[in-house]
């Protein structure tokens, strides 16, 4: 099995560069090929580890594979810890990204940058292989940046577009934010564990919490520091509140990209981290409250904003992080079975709605304005009926796969005993509704209603090609019946043991198992429950207020014009960030400049030095005065001088 689990991430790596290398000489079609192959080999080896581990009954594989470096005994490694969290993680990567590669020969048709683009997406799911497979802190953090570097190349992908470098770069920058508190994390694991290896931390743990640390405001908990620190890095990764504004303005990147960091990768490194810590984290409430508290802000204030949205990629966008906001809660509460099983369901269906809108923005010939849409319907029946089983999913209706990954998380919360779990409980609940309207008014104003496009789009209309729809309905699919597949053994099982630590005194999820075992018992309890009388309503609200009466929707829009242009807005966040950041480092910049460079170097050393010359040469320039007998009387004066000297050497 060694070979097979070195050749995961290898497959996908070696399919990145001979695309990006050699891609003019292997043309297109060759591109797609070879990168499409890497990841089918990468999916087709995840599965069978999978089945190793899994069905099989096989041990948990956990092996050095290369020292890189041994700096007075702490050892800088590259391993792979291969559990049930890792396979179900890989299987989802690959999985996701097959399909993505698929779509993208379709979506990318005419791209210039072709070759490139697969070389990228290919590297991007070696990069996330690398992170999920690591075994230590150092090889966790080469796939943290790797990740960080390609979303990086991929979301200014189209680098002529002023908007697409401004938003790869400040993706770049907040998630420099999140890796400064990250790496910080992980120097305080090593400063208190002495290793990198997860074994060796998390056996370190118990002696970990029982120390304190001084920051300069009292003793704090070590354990409490460094998880915190370890979030921090996660919050930039998974675009938690306040580290969330570069994830919508990562929609200048091309679709497929941005199906794969919402749906498969970079956003889901936060959350998976988060959880594959549990051991530091359970030592911690203080930790997992902000954790919880955290993800309750972006889950409520973050589905808010999408309401407003008229870009489709921007609403499925806000979704991704109000969902991300729904897993980090799930972890809050110690329930980080239900928070993966969340992020595995959510992977499916969010590809599948973003890669359904980008089939939407083809037919469109790239508008991505909702309002410039309607009746796609009766054009894009495939298109059409698979956004309706990701929207379905996205809701949380009864039976399908983000209805019982959803559900657990919000009874999860409500079985909680952390301080504020009352009101996050309120808050999960009132962004099912959130969830449910702002999803169905995108469906409603793209598939339905009045046809609201021009007359040239209208008459080109079609559904969109066989490599556009046939990943649509792969992840139609599974976004169907993947969460009937799994929630036996994730939820009701022991499928996560040994892979994820929970306390007794947090272990939510065991009450919730006490109430709820199985499939039907967690559909018929959600059938009379709070959030499917929810869903229902925000559901009955959009189609009222798009599609019965569209009238109301402009009225409300006017009578509560603050509220609308706050979420427009965004809530000022960027606005305050620029002020505070961007251009106070412009006016700090300023000010060391005018101190530092033009009083300082400039005036002082630079200048300064060349008027003290100048001011002592125009002393001695004085003395040329060109007559002979001023220089006679200077020898004359010279000379009685050194006659003193040498008639009184003691002088």
């Amino acid at each position: 099995m060694d070979l097979i689990y070195l050749a995961i991430p290898l497959a996908s790596l070696a399919g990145a560069i001979i695309a990006g290398f050699f891609g003019k000489a292997i043309g297109r079609s060759g591109a797609h090929m070879v990168t499409i192959a890497g990841v089918s080999t990468s999916f087709i080896l995840s599965l069978m580890a999978f089945n190793h581990l899994v069905f099989e009954g096989g041990d948990i594989y956990n092996q050095t594979v290369y020292t890189w470096m041994v700096s007075d005994g702490l050892r800088f490694e590259v391993g792979f810890l291969i559990d049930q969290l890792t396979v179900m993680m890989i299987c989802v990567v690959t999985g996701v990204s097959l399909m993505v590669h698929i779509y993208t020969i379709g979506y990318m048709h005419d791209d210039p940058g072709y070759q490139r683009f697969f070389s990228y997406i290919s590297l991007f799911t070696f990069s996330m292989l690398m992170l999920v497979m690591s075994n230590n802190f150092f090889q966790l953090f080469f796939g943290w940046e790797a990740v960080g570097l390609v979303s990086y190349l991929l979301i200014g992908f189209w680098y002529k577009r002023e908007t697409a470098i401004y938003a790869n770069l400040k993706a770049f920058l907040v998630n420099r934010v999140g890796d400064f508190g990250f790496i910080l994390g992980i120097a305080a694991v090593v400063m208190y564990a002495g290793s990198l290896d997860y074994n060796d931390v998390f056996a370190a743990a118990p002696q970990i919490a029982s120390q304190t640390i001084d920051l300069g405001l009292g003793e704090w908990s070590a354990i409490t520091v460094i998880c915190i620190l370890l979030f921090v890095g996660a919050m930039g990764k998974s675009a938690q509140f306040p580290l969330h504004v570069w994830l919508p303005d990562s929609m200048e990147g091309p679709t497929p990209i941005s199906a794969l960091i919402h749906a498969a990768t970079m956003v889901t490194a936060g959350i998976f981290m988060v959880a594959r810590m549990s051991p530091l984290f359970e030592f911690s409430e203080t930790a997992l409250a902000v954790v919880m508290i955290t993800g309750a802000i972006t889950a409520l204030f973050m589905g808010l904003i999408g309401i407003v949205q008229n870009d489709i990629k921007r609403v499925v966008a806000y979704s991704t992080l109000s969902q991300l906001g729904y897993m980090t809660v799930a972890l809050g509460v110690s329930a980080y079975s239900a928070g993966v099983f969340h992020l595995m369901t959510h992977a499916f269906f969010k590809a599948l709605l973003f890669l359904a809108a980008g089939s939407v923005i083809i037919a469109m010939h790239h508008e991505q304005d909702m309002r410039k849409m309607g009746g796609l319907r009766k054009y894009m029946p495939i298109t059409w009926i698979t956004s309706l089983i990701g929207s379905l999913a996205l809701i949380g209706f009864p039976g399908f796969s983000g209805f019982f990954s959803k559900d657990s998380i919000i009874l999860a919360v409500e079985e909680s005993s952390l301080p504020g779990a009352d009101i996050v409980h309120m808050v999960v609940l009132g962004g099912v509704f959130i969830t449910a309207f702002y999803t169905f008014r995108m469906y409603f104003m793209v598939f339905h209603g009045k046809e609201r496009m021009d007359q040239h789009t209208r008459e080109h209309l079609h559904e969109t090609s066989w490599v556009v729809t046939v990943p649509l309905i792969v992840l139609a699919f599974f976004s169907a019946v993947i969460g009937w597949l799994t929630i036996e053994p994730i939820l009701f099982g022991n499928y996560f043991e040994g892979s994820i630590v929970v306390k007794e005194s947090h272990n939510v999820l065991a009450l919730v198992k006490e109430n709820y075992h199985g499939q039907w018992a967690m559909i018929e309890h959600g059938i009379f429950s709070m959030p499917f009388v929810l869903a229902i309503l925000g559901v009955a609200a959009a189609w009222y207020m798009y599609l019965k009466n569209p009238a109301i929707a402009v009225t409300a829009k006017q009578k509560f014009s603050f509220l609308h242009k706050m979420l427009d807005k965004k809530y000022w966040i960027d606005e305050l960030y620029v002020k505070i950041f961007s251009d106070g480092s412009r006016v700090l910049g300023k000010g060391f400049w005018k101190a530092g460079d033009v009083m300082i170097i400039d005036g002082l050393v630079i200048n300064g030095s060349a008027k003290i010359v100048g001011w002592f040469a125009g002393i001695v320039r004085q003395m040329q005065t060109g007559m002979l007998y001023h220089y006679a009387f200077a020898m004359i004066l010279g000379l009685v001088g050194l006659l003193y000297l040498f008639a009184n050497p003691a002088g």
